[in-house]
């Protein structure tokens, strides 16, 4: 191996090691290590201004700042109590409405403030049913994850995994191109959290051990409640002029006006001209840490890159790999993704695979969309632990849940959308 090759390679392993020991904000580590490989010249400055500059990180960061002027609207609040109204009338079966909604909802919004608003009322309302709340949050946890691998920009994930597939020659993805996997995915987990939850989920009414804070900030950073306000008063003008602004802003993308990056900014820069959000609370909205959590993990993705380290490893997973056929590549790559997504964050996991499920195409002599629809979906599906996403965390002090709650009720989960993902992906993407 070559120095670079070393270097990049030792921190790629510092970074893995200090994210699974989780003393450290994930956004640090990452910068750190893309410090050093800037340092060392491992990287050029100008891979690492592509990183920062790169199309996923604008359209996250304008996406942020209009997804907050609609919760500054007070509009997810209306929304919720309306939803309170709705399950006081039907009963449990009104909360299972909730609970769709919110993961509706995911795919376009960021599901860390949906859950925010959504599980208390949850909360509540089930109390006022005389049903454990036990029932319903962890439900309402998973379906927003699921809601939002649905679309392009339902997850960060999807976008930073389109945009390094396209810096690696691939065609970019359009809006909804993936939303029919998505949906049949997010459909199959919907469906057994409605059969099995009850049965699988501990009724107890015990006390459970406190969140470890530095542990759950590692896959959930930026995702702080306290940057949103829990229930903003409602004004009709904001609300409909954001709303209005951001519908424009997807149907604009969605139609090949011009690329998500592009839309969103404009978007965003047209919500401060019009006074619907000032310039600080945009500010507020942005949460740096996410864009630099990813920006960090794209210059050490980069290095494995450009120091042929990823090109190495391919090859060693193509020889053992190549005899099996694309559709088992393909559920080695899916479950090797679901496997690390529950101990590393998931943009981490799309930095280190979405190269890998490239090249492992090429050298199969497939089309490597099937891969990177896998990589998205897989990237997502943190369910088995309280940790592997911010939602989890959430409901997991609101719940009072055990650990093994979510290994309980998680672990199918996973094995059910990996069976599925696997299943449709080739009906849609064919290899």
């Amino acid at each position: 191996m070559s120095a670079p090759q070393i270097i990049a390679l030792a921190v790629l392993a510092a970074v893995v090691a200090a994210l699974i020991h989780g003393k450290m904000r994930s956004d640090v580590v990452a910068l750190a290590g893309a410090a050093v490989l800037l340092g060392t010249r491992t990287v050029r400055p100008v891979e690492v201004q592509g990183a920062f500059a790169s199309p996923a990180i604008i359209a996250l960061a304008a996406l942020f700042v209009i997804a907050y002027a609609m919760e500054l609207s007070g509009l997810l609040g209306l929304l919720i109590r309306a939803a309170t109204r709705l399950c006081a009338r039907m009963g449990s079966a009104g909360l299972w409405i909730v609970i769709a909604l919110a993961g509706g909802a995911s795919a376009f919004l960021n599901n860390t403030p949906i859950v925010v608003l959504a599980g208390p009322v949850v909360r509540d309302v089930a109390q006022s049913l005389k049903v454990s709340p036990k029932r319903f949050l962890i439900p309402l946890s998973y379906v927003t994850i699921l809601g939002g691998a649905c679309t392009l920009i339902g997850t960060s994930t999807n976008l930073l995994v389109n945009d390094m597939a396209r810096n690696a020659g691939q065609p970019a993805f359009s809006l909804f191109e993936i939303t029919p996997v998505g949906l049949i995915v997010a459909l199959a987990g919907g469906l057994y959290l409605v059969l099995f939850s009850d049965r699988l989920i501990s009724q107890s009414d015990t006390d459970v051990e406190p969140v470890d804070a530095s542990r759950a900030e590692q896959n959930a950073p930026g995702d702080d409640p306290s940057l949103f306000l829990t229930d903003p008063p409602f004004q009709l003008g904001r609300a409909l002029a954001s709303l209005a602004v951001f519908v424009a802003v997807v149907a604009a993308a969605a139609l090949g006006v011009a690329p998500i990056a592009a839309t969103a900014f404009s978007g965003a820069v047209l919500l401060v001209l019009l006074r619907l959000i000032s310039v600080d609370e945009a500010y507020r909205g942005l949460r740096p840490e996410v864009l630099f959590l990813i920006a960090g993990m794209v210059v050490v993705g980069l290095s494995l890159e450009v120091t042929g380290l990823a090109a190495l490893a391919t090859d060693a997973l193509v020889g053992w790999v190549h005899d099996l056929g694309p559709w088992l590549a393909l559920a080695l790559i899916y479950g090797a993704t679901l496997f690390l997504t529950e101990i590393l964050s998931n943009a981490a996991v799309a930095v280190l695979l979405t190269p890998v499920a490239v090249a492992l195409a090429e050298s199969l002599g497939v089309d490597a969309r099937p891969f990177l629809v896998g990589v998205m979906m897989a990237a997502s599906a943190a369910f088995a632990t309280p940790f592997g996403y911010q939602t989890n965390v959430l409901v997991y002090q609101l719940g009072r849940y055990s650990y093994l709650d979510f290994v309980k009720i998680g672990v199918p989960l996973n094995l059910l959308t990996w069976v599925v993902g696997v299943a449709v992906i080739p009906r849609f993407f064919p290899f």
